[in-house]
């Protein structure tokens, strides 16, 4: 059987190189620029197939939207915090979401791009709306067992922590070029990817650590 005759036979597999093609060109072009004959290319299929399993390019914008933050919310919920100490998991929570921004720069491309349009599309996405709760469900946990110990202040809301973390790693990501130019261009990236994961680790535990 060849290969195209494979690819004829799994819909499935169609639509993820379709979604991960879509991913790619809106990341690149912007949820406007993007045309549908550039993520047909992409996925090595035409646009006529792209229209019959998204029907158009919006829809598929906004699927993208929810795969990539289901990709996230996946990541951190396989870190098995609830089994680590309070601090420690705070910690390797920080380090993973840091991480993940600066291996996934596509995820980082098309949240800015979904905010210069104001959150048109995700807003309509209820199963976005979902998928995130997970996300300040993980830092409740942690919060509530580091104040039960004493190790964390009670007076701090979950969702600034979460402000805070993202704050960092999304800074680093879409700031990286202009922000290096102007103030460390001597600096490797690598050096700027330790510093800057440090800096996210400290300033959230120094955020929510109670004062010795």
């Amino acid at each position: 059987m060849s290969d195209t005759t494979k690819r004829k036979n799994d819909p499935e597999g169609l639509k993820k190189r379709i979604l991960a093609g879509a991913l790619k060109t809106f990341a690149e072009f912007g949820m406007q620029g993007a045309r549908l004959e550039q993520i047909a290319e992409h996925a090595q299929t035409t646009k006529r197939m792209v229209v019959y399993h998204f029907v158009n390019k919006e829809k598929l914008y906004i699927e993208v939207l929810e795969q990539v933050y289901q990709a996230i919310r996946q990541h951190e919920t396989g870190l098995n915090l609830a089994a680590m100490a309070p601090e420690e998991a705070m910690v390797k929570l920080v380090e993973a979401s840091f991480d993940y921004h600066v291996s996934h720069p596509d995820f980082m491309r098309l949240v800015c791009t979904e905010n210069l349009l104001r959150g048109r599309y995700i807003t309509q996405s209820e199963r976005i709306k979902s998928l995130n709760k997970s996300a300040l469900d993980l830092l409740d946990d942690i919060l509530l067992r580091g104040q039960q110990q004493g190790i964390f202040i009670t007076d701090v809301n979950t969702i600034d922590v979460h402000r805070l973390i993202s704050s960092i790693c999304v800074h680093h990501v879409s700031n990286r070029y202009t922000f290096n130019a102007l103030f460390s261009p001597d600096k490797s990236e690598e050096e700027s990817i330790h510093r800057n994961r440090q800096l996210a680790v400290t300033a959230t535990l120094r955020y929510i650590r109670k004062a010795p």
